[in-house]
């Protein structure tokens, strides 16, 4: 079932923008006009309800309270059930579209910290704020929620701060426990002047501040340093870090696209001035892009505990396919100042990818799962992944992703060898270079 979480706000609405409440009829799926069409699990579900009726019916001293019990559970599954018909109808799908365990959503340790987090994360780069509406954005932040996802990533350059706009309104309207999500944001391009970007202590606490203020929130759970900065010490970084940490802006820190030596001098740097340090990396991550993720951070894991939390793992779309008959009109390296995806697209490395895409889309056929699902899951199996950050335009990719959790269990050694096998491209450690 895609049951609302327990302890949440009331039943979120799944319907499109300006719509009411569905009604009763709608709910429970009848109508004074037409009789209404019964599902098979739903047949299932009542007789089952029944049966334990009569069961406790014919029982010696059955309790009135208990089956009235069962027959509210059985009415709040049905309606349950109900209102996901409603909302997989309005976005062209069926229930049997989606997949039963996504609800089993698996958690992770961020790094070797105590944060669990989903190892399925949305993503608002590019989508929030410009590609999508904000009812699209809603509906995305809604399903993730109700199935399980509790990361929420942004950053202070998307959209120029309207994704974090975006994404504290739809947080403020679903009165969701702030306790029982994650919120992230990067800090280092916060507008035109000299002293809006970078890594300075100026801009990281001024930075950070305006984030919280789009945002609406008191915190946030993690901040990410959105790049290194040169023309910053190391230490002003950390110190800046461990300031906001300290004023309860921010519960953690991380990096993104840092290199391992730039993370091990953050660490060194804390632990000398007794500092807090990063417990985690974002980095790029995809069939394409191994080497930092397989090599370098399993290294830092082990050795200081900095975990991974990993994006773009459909390459921005070249490993669906979407782009082997050019380049759509509504594909992101069409939208304006995505012109280096475009490039990367058409040129010939990316057409050598799209074609090692193409063998793998013959693997996941045989394994009864979608290029997406095996390309994500192939990134989950990963040794310090604490989560993979989802990239969505709608409530069907969103679905179809995180489909994704049942094809791990299909990540075996041999299904794992098969596919570096027709990559070609597996990175070696320095201990399985020098052996």
């Amino acid at each position: 079932m895609f049951a609302g979480r327990a302890g949440s706000a009331a039943a979120p609405h799944l319907g499109g923008a300006g719509k009411g409440r569905f009604s009763v009829g709608e709910l429970y799926g009848f109508s004074k006009k037409s009789k209404p069409m019964v599902s098979m699990p739903e047949v299932c579900e009542r007789s089952s309800a029944r049966a334990r009726g009569n069961e406790a019916a014919k029982g010696r001293g059955s309790d009135a309270g208990i089956l009235a019990g069962q027959i509210l559970e059985a009415a709040r599954r049905l309606m349950e059930r109900r209102r996901l018909e409603l909302f997989l109808r309005e976005v062209n799908l069926s229930i049997t579209d989606t997949v039963a365990d996504q609800t089993n959503m698996p958690y992770r340790n961020l790094g070797k910290s105590g944060l669990r987090v989903s190892c399925l994360g949305l993503g608002t780069w590019v989508t929030f704020g410009s590609q999508i509406s904000d009812e699209m954005a809603e509906n995305l932040v809604t399903i993730a929620y109700d199935n399980g996802v509790n990361l929420f990533d942004t950053a202070e350059i998307y959209a120029s701060g309207r994704a974090e706009v975006t994404l504290g309104n739809i947080m403020k309207k679903k009165g969701w426990r702030r306790s029982s999500f994650v919120v992230t944001t990067k800090i280092y391009w916060g507008g035109q002047a000299e002293t809006e970007r970078g890594l300075s202590r100026k801009h990281i606490v001024e930075g950070l501040r305006a984030s919280l203020s789009r945002l609406q929130m008191e915190y946030v759970d993690i901040v990410f340093a959105n790049r290194s900065d040169l023309n910053t010490p190391m230490e002003e970084v950390v110190r800046a870090m461990t300031f906001v940490i300290d004023q309860g802006m921010a519960m953690y820190w991380g990096t993104s696209r840092w290199s391992a030596m730039e993370i091990m001098e953050a660490y060194s740097v804390a632990r000398q001035f007794n500092l807090i340090p990063p417990v985690c990396e974002q980095a790029e991550y995809h069939y394409f892009q191994r080497d930092k993720v397989e090599v370098q951070l399993p290294e830092l894991y082990h050795k200081i505990g900095v975990g991974a939390m990993t994006w773009s793992p459909l390459a921005c779309g070249l490993i669906t396919g979407k782009y082997s008959d050019g380049v759509p009109d509504t594909s992101r390296a069409a939208l304006k100042g995505y012109q280096w995806l475009k490039e990367k697209v058409q040129s010939e490395e990316g057409r050598r990818q799209m074609e090692k895409a193409r063998e793998l889309h013959l693997l996941a056929d045989r394994l009864g799962c979608t290029p997406a699902q095996l390309a994500i899951a192939w990134c989950l199996r990963s040794e310090g992944v604490s989560a993979v950050l989802l990239g969505v335009s709608s409530a069907e990719q969103l679905l179809e992703n995180l489909g994704s959790i049942r094809v791990l269990s299909l990540m075996t050694p041999q299904m794992v060898f098969e596919i570096d096998s027709l990559l070609g491209n597996r990175p070696h450690s320095k201990k399985e270079t020098r052996t």
